[in-house]
């Protein structure tokens, strides 16, 4: 088998669009899914990418992705990269491709100078964290993931707009 790691295109977009979604269903998520094709082409593929996507292709066909953006680490004062999204097709795994396409993004973060390369994993997942394990990554324990989105975010949003101490 012969596996390749390429940069996505915005032709790519119904696939990228096909893979979330197949991810969202192996993550219990699927009724999270909400996003429309071209607003996501466009934070992708626009004028101003705000994340990058790479394709897992196994014997030239498409098996899976990760999606990742820049963040940045105060104490390190260097950038890092957040992996958003990874999964390799079931068909597909065991055969590297999971390793290859976090390699990638590894050799993408050391070029670019980055401190680190880090992303999240559900705590039900055990055999992704053994994968992630055996690749040396530590989980963070000691910190809980915080979010405001929907009617919280707005909210907050609104808060600022309406107080003249801003």
């Amino acid at each position: 088998m012969t596996r390749s790691i390429r940069p996505a295109a915005a032709a790519d977009l119904p696939l990228i669009a096909a893979l979330i979604r197949e991810l969202a269903v192996y993550e219990r998520l699927a009724h999270a899914v909400c996003f429309e094709e071209d607003v996501l082409g466009e934070h992708l593929f626009g004028a101003r990418p705000m994340a990058e996507v790479v394709i897992a292709e196994a014997d030239g066909l498409p098996q899976g992705f990760a999606l990742f953006f820049h963040n940045f680490s105060t104490f390190e004062g260097k950038p890092g990269i957040y992996l958003e999204d990874l999964f390799v097709r079931p068909e597909a795994r065991g055969a590297g491709l999971g390793k290859a396409l976090l390699a990638h993004l590894a050799a993408l973060a050391v070029e670019r100078g980055c401190a680190r390369l880090e992303w999240s994993v559900l705590d039900w997942n055990e055999p992704a964290i053994g994968f992630y394990r055996s690749l040396g990554a530590q989980p963070m324990d000691q910190w809980s993931v915080m979010r405001l989105d929907g009617s919280a975010l707005a909210r907050l949003g609104a808060d600022r707009r309406e107080s003249a101490d801003f």
